[in-house]
């Protein structure tokens, strides 16, 4: 991922966080219980960390393997828990981690490809 690309995508997970977020603090509030509304705030609240992951990875140049690694999981992580909020279908709670196994790939990899320099 060019560092151009990085930015943008740590730009727009981040303006979405703060919009779905703002969405259940107000929008949902009413129809969702407590539980559903935590799942979906703790939706925004990780791609909020992997926005700002990505932010800070684009100005990094030669962090090409973990930006995808990080919007994949941001993506997959956030988007079940969105999903499980708003439905109730049990099964999306095991697709979030695998959402965050990929995060967490990309964050051991940004580490590794600083350490080397990459």
């Amino acid at each position: 991922m060019h560092s151009h690309h990085t930015l943008r995508a740590g730009a727009v997970l981040a303006v979405l966080s703060v919009a779905l977020g703002a969405f259940a603090a107000h929008g949902l509030k009413a129809r969702l219980d407590a539980a559903a509304l935590a799942t979906f705030e703790t939706g925004a609240r990780y791609q909020m960390y992997a926005a700002l992951a990505l932010l800070a990875l684009g100005t990094q140049p030669g962090q090409r393997r973990a930006p995808p690694l990080l919007l994949a999981g941001a993506l997959v992580f956030a988007g079940s828990l969105y999903l499980l909020a708003l439905t109730g279908v049990k099964v999306l709670g095991a697709v979030a981690p695998i959402g965050g196994a990929l995060m967490i790939a990309g964050f051991v990899l940004a580490a590794l490809d600083a350490k080397k320099g990459v």
